[in-house]
């Protein structure tokens, strides 16, 4: 009896007790994790490695991203005609402000059409809020938001004459305020086969909407760059094989003698009444001057940067 009672309470001791359920984690590790990836994605496989290097090369090849520093506020462009100009020649605008109840002219007829087709807001607004938005500037019932410039890098501008196979043909501008003389530069940039013009970023002027309608349209597609330091920007384009010219009314060397407009060059262009800066003038390996026999004392920069560019495009003709 007693061996019996030892023989089930051995049985009894060996049973398992309750146990917390797999939760069905065993059955769905038995269901199939889908189509297997190509060895092109497979981690670890030779195609894969292939695959990342080519993608490798194809973004060392691109244009380096721009970086052109923060993005300002919004310029804003006042009164109707100056509206109606700004749309005719595609300066990039967002939003066209007009006031509520206003007379509706021919130009403020105009203006509406060409932001309608263009695909602009339009936005009505009371007097007293264009008012407040133009600093109480006399904007006749019409005011047109251009959003902020999106600047290039400097390296940009080799990067694309590195993809199209030329030499890099670039204008950089030292000390020039105006920004119709920038429109006129980036118009014959774009006109003589440039691929760009760098600003300082401070003390210069910029992409604004008088800018852009002295560009005639041509900076849609002519990228401006803006360089933080202008003589460190003008180095490193040294580095990268690029003779910096500039221009100077005592230049040492005349314009038609200057055999460097062949290669790959950056322009550099001071102001019309100082010229180029001190360090500026220093950094560049030529200062050129342009013989001008009716005895003028200066020509304005955007004269002088067609002049050049009109001979950097006929020697590499």
């Amino acid at each position: 009896m007693a061996g019996n009672s030892q023989r089930r309470n051995r049985r009894t001791s060996n049973k398992k007790g309750a146990t917390v359920g797999s939760g069905g984690q065993r059955r769905r590790g038995l269901e199939g994790k889908g189509p297997t990836p190509p060895a092109s994605m497979r981690k670890g496989h030779k195609k894969n490695r292939v695959a990342a290097a080519q993608a490798r090369r194809t973004e060392s090849r691109r244009p380096a991203p721009r970086r052109g520093g923060p993005k300002g506020t919004n310029e804003l462009v006042v009164g109707r005609n100056s509206v109606v100009e700004a749309l005719r020649e595609g300066v990039p605008a967002n939003t066209l402000y007009v006031q509520q109840f206003l007379d509706n002219d021919e130009r403020v007829r105009e203006a509406l059409q060409l932001a309608t087709e263009k695909g602009l807001n339009l936005m009505e607004a009371p007097r007293p809020e264009l008012d407040r938005m133009t600093n109480g500037l006399n904007h006749q019932g019409l005011v047109l938001s251009v959003p902020p410039y999106d600047y290039a890098h400097p390296e940009d501008l080799t990067a694309i004459a590195a993809d199209n196979a030329e030499d890099p043909l670039i204008v950089a501008l030292d000390g020039i305020t105006d920004p119709r003389n920038l429109g006129a530069v980036v118009r014959s940039v774009s006109a003589f086969g440039g691929h760009g013009v760098v600003v300082p970023e401070r003390r210069a002027a910029g992409m604004t909407a008088s800018a852009w309608k002295t560009s005639a349209g041509t900076a849609a597609r002519t990228p401006v760059a803006r360089a933080t330091n202008m003589t460190r920007m003008l180095e490193a384009y040294q580095k990268e094989g690029l003779m910096v010219v500039g221009l100077a009314a005592d230049g040492d060397v005349e314009l038609h003698e200057l055999e460097a407009l062949e290669g790959p060059v950056v322009i550099v262009v001071g102001s019309e009444g100082k010229g180029l800066s001190r360090l500026v003038g220093e950094t560049c390996d030529f200062r050129v001057r342009i013989p001008m026999p009716g005895g003028a004392e200066s020509l304005n920069a955007g004269v002088a940067a067609g002049v050049v560019l009109y001979e950097a495009a006929r020697r590499r003709a």
